[in-house]
């Protein structure tokens, strides 16, 4: 199977979780209605996007509201779920993570953000994850009915490296459930996306929360799927919007050989190491 409909959520993230996975349900029902084989939630779409909020809406994976609600979706309707990412609570620990769902509802993979938001871009923006996560150590590749994937989350996507490794590793897809902001967003997000597809000649998808300007933080949104060859292939706006986008994993085959990058990669003098 090389052709794969994709369904990108990106919903108003509010206070108030029960809201929430009512509206992460509603869309993924409405995907599944437009015939989507995987559909794609966004960075802490059950909660805001605040260290204070990370706390009071942390989740235990034994007995977690939302991953039961999400796993029961993708089981009802047969349909591959990658679950954005929750504040997940392990003991004393708070992690930022993604959950994977196959079409019988079982979580087949996690990803614990390995690269924690830490910024302080001057008279702009100031955030600081690592006040209450902790980073995730653990590359996230998995096998789907479609080949294998990679997962990361936000800021994750601006590390080269791993996506290099994630891609040396078989994965043709590269997810990023992600929230970045007003000021990061018009500056960064497309050409990231752009970038690591291009990089890796692989399909690369970045799903965020709408624009919610009641927040206390302002999503970018623009959810997005790019190609490798580097082009966009979809793009949401600022607002709640659920978008479809089919892709075709034989186009990266001709794209590497049409321009062999990782073919001729100089492995005589360089190469990327998983520790």
């Amino acid at each position: 199977m090389t052709k794969i409909r994709l369904a990108l959520c990106q919903m108003n993230v509010v206070d108030d979780k029960e809201a929430n996975l009512k509206k992460a349900s509603s869309m993924i029902r409405d995907s599944v209605a437009n015939d989507t084989d995987f559909i794609v939630l966004p960075e802490m779409f059950n909660c805001p996007y605040s260290n204070d909020k990370f706390i009071e809406y942390g989740e235990e994976e034994a007995d977690s509201l939302t991953l039961n609600v999400i796993s029961e979706l993708a089981k009802e309707n047969d349909v591959y779920i990658l679950a954005g990412s929750i504040p997940e609570r392990e003991g004393d620990k708070l992690y930022n993570t993604s959950y994977l769902f196959d079409k019988s509802g079982s979580a087949i993979a996690k990803h614990r953000k390995m690269h924690l938001f830490d910024i302080d871009v001057k008279d702009k923006i100031t955030f600081k994850e690592s006040d209450v996560l902790t980073a995730g150590d653990e590359f996230t590749i998995v096998e789907t009915d479609f080949g294998k994937i990679g997962i990361g989350i936000c800021y994750d996507v601006r590390f080269v490296e791993l996506a290099r490794i994630m891609v040396e590793n078989g994965t043709e897809i590269l997810f990023y459930p992600g929230a970045f902001n007003q000021t990061t967003g018009p500056a960064h997000w497309e050409l990231l996306f752009r970038s690591r597809a291009l990089d890796n000649q692989v399909f690369c998808v970045g799903v965020a929360p709408a624009l919610n300007m009641d927040a206390s933080y302002h999503s970018y949104g623009h959810s997005i799927v790019t190609n490798p060859w580097g082009e966009v292939l979809a793009q949401a706006s600022e607002k709640e919007e659920l978008i479809f986008c089919e892709i075709d994993l034989s186009e990266i085959k001709k794209v590497r050989e049409e321009i062999p990058v990782l073919k001729n990669k100089r492995k005589d003098l360089y190469e990327v190491i998983r520790k």
